[in-house]
């Protein structure tokens, strides 16, 4: 019984190792799209906002 929970704990950790060689292997490529997927999303925002302005100096005189 002792033997299956250390050879389960063992598995876990070998999992947890294997992910993480395999997430940092991949984790600049993600970064990559990542950053071309917000400078798409920043271009769009600048069409339909038209950017970010100064604000007008009179738009509050209640």
């Amino acid at each position: 019984m002792i033997t299956a929970i250390v050879a389960g704990i063992l598995v876990i950790a070998v999992v947890a190792i294997v992910v993480g060689i395999i997430d940092a292997a991949q984790a600049p490529m993600r970064r990559q799209v990542a950053a071309e997927r917000r400078e798409k999303w920043e271009e769009r925002v600048r069409e339909l906002h038209g950017g970010v302005e100064a604000p007008e100096p009179d738009w509050d005189d209640d």
